[in-house]
């Protein structure tokens, strides 16, 4: 299944998951939360922009 993703939304998805990588690197647990968090939100916003699949899209597979 192929799904079709916004430039808009490969931006936010490719955000998210830098977010992701940073907050798993973090000692401090406050700040990876904040980072964790707006990973969740880029990925909500990947499901908007997106064109097709959108319920299929995550970061963390």
């Amino acid at each position: 299944m192929t799904l079709q993703i916004s430039q808009r939304g490969k931006e936010y998805l490719r955000t998210a998951k830098t977010l992701l990588r940073s907050a798993k690197a973090m000692t401090d647990q406050v700040i990876a939360a904040q980072l964790k968090a707006l990973a969740d939100d880029h990925e909500r916003r990947v499901k908007k922009t997106s064109l097709d699949g959108a319920s299929d899209c995550s970061i963390r597979r």
